[in-house]
């Protein structure tokens, strides 16, 4: 399972759709960074994917990954070309991989299985 955090419709409905249709994923969204913890907590997912553009997402990554349960679990960070910034800070929050928004989409097998393989 995958964990999806976006607010953007586009990309975040086309990664959802690719995970399911392309990776036979089962996906569960979220709009809340603030459930992103405890969801993960709960659902166990392989894999947590995070919009950057909403306004607490670094806080989120970070709490994921500062939660004993949560710690282990890889995540992918996606922003705009232009949000080195926000970028930066997901890394920083402990995010495992950090791409842009139409990286993730055209690169998403190969992602997920870096992610997933990560140390």
């Amino acid at each position: 399972m995958a964990l999806v955090l976006y607010e953007q419709l586009m990309p975040g409905s086309q990664l959802v759709n690719r995970l399911r249709d392309d990776l036979h994923y089962r996906v569960l969204t979220l709009s809340d960074p603030s459930q992103l913890s405890d969801c993960a907590k709960k659902e166990g997912p392989m894999l947590v994917i995070v919009d950057l553009s909403g306004k607490e997402a670094c806080s989120a990554i970070a709490s994921l990954k500062q939660t004993r349960e949560t710690a282990h679990i890889p995540v992918i960070a996606f922003a705009g070309a232009q949000a080195g910034q926000l970028q930066a800070a997901a890394r920083e929050a402990g995010a495992n991989l950090v791409v842009t928004d139409a990286a993730i989409l055209a690169h998403l097998p190969q992602l997920a299985e870096q992610a997933l393989h990560a140390d």
